[in-house]
């Protein structure tokens, strides 16, 4: 089985919205946008990739969040326009979860607006696997041939300037309760979520950035032989091991597919994970586009 993964859309759609949509922590992200980011994450880089995995052998494709900038209604219609039409993957064979900037303000939470627009990707073959209620559908599992796919959401509204992730207890519990389940067991658990398992040394760039609860979740984790844990957030290729007391679990992080960098280690692109029929990870692949050709070249990860 072969699983492609990107990451960061961040696709923009300001058109139709009033101002006073702006007038809370959306107006700190346009300025953002306005004089930075507006520049680097370019739609067409996005659209290039979709045809890139639109032409090789992928069975399930899998989009660890930001697929929005600010979380509007605009740009959750604008993303599904991108899956359908650019994307061209059915709904089951794409698996997501959201990102901060999918839940950018407390609006977009209480309406759960990324499920509202995106459910038929968030789907779960095992709706009662767990009796811990779930976090606005999350975690999910959908099981394809050797692989389960277990969607969480890392995601929740931060002050200005703040881009931390949490799991919280009620998740963390489901997903222990999924990992002992037997249909999960008999497969490879592809975690995803959009923060990084591995955080920041500095305490302040944890707190700004980082995962808020990783030592919690890698408690849960320990009992798990083999596994991926596939997330985004850094818009750089990483990969790191997470050792378990029954074996360990590859950690690797995508690129925005949408970014344009100079650096390899950033620059717009994918990653490509094979999984053998026992559920052996065979390779780890990752590729970023060449500006000049248009092409994606095989690049390397680095260090998370």
């Amino acid at each position: 089985m072969k699983i492609a993964h990107i990451s960061d859309l961040h696709l923009l759609a300001l058109e139709g919205n009033s101002p006073r949509r702006f007038l809370n922590k959306r107006f700190t992200g346009w300025v953002n946008l306005r004089y930075r980011r507006k520049a680097i994450h370019k739609p067409d880089v996005a659209r290039a990739v979709a045809r890139e995995l639109r032409e090789r052998e992928i069975d399930h494709v899998v989009i660890t969040g930001d697929v929005t900038n600010l979380a509007l209604e605009s740009e959750f219609e604008l993303v599904r326009r991108y899956l359908e039409h650019d994307l061209g993957f059915e709904p089951s064979r794409v698996s997501m979860v959201p990102g901060n900037h999918d839940v950018y303000t407390q609006g977009s939470r209480i309406a759960r607006r990324f499920q509202c627009y995106l459910g038929e990707y968030i789907t779960t073959d095992l709706p009662d696997a767990t009796s811990v209620p779930d976090v606005g559908r999350f975690p999910y599992v959908r099981l394809r041939g050797p692989v389960a796919f277990i969607g969480l959401c890392s995601a929740v509204p931060r002050p200005l300037l703040v881009a931390s992730g949490r799991l919280g207890p009620v998740q963390r519990a489901a997903l222990h309760a999924l990992l002992g389940h037997d249909e999960v067991r008999r497969r490879l658990p592809v975690i995803l979520q959009h923060h990084p398992f591995h955080n920041p040394p500095k305490r302040l760039k944890r707190y700004m950035n980082g995962l808020e609860d990783a030592a919690e979740e890698h408690r849960v984790l320990q009992g798990v032989e083999r596994g991926l844990l596939l997330h985004g957030h850094l818009h750089r290729r990483v990969k790191q091991r997470i050792s378990t007391e029954e074996g360990h679990i590859d950690a690797v992080g995508s690129t925005s597919a949408s970014l344009l960098d100079p650096r390899h280690e950033r620059m717009g692109g994918f990653n490509v994970y094979d999984v053998a029929d026992d559920g052996r990870l065979a390779s780890v692949e990752t590729f970023r586009l060449e500006p000049e050709t248009g092409d994606f070249v095989p690049a390397g990860f680095a260090r998370a």
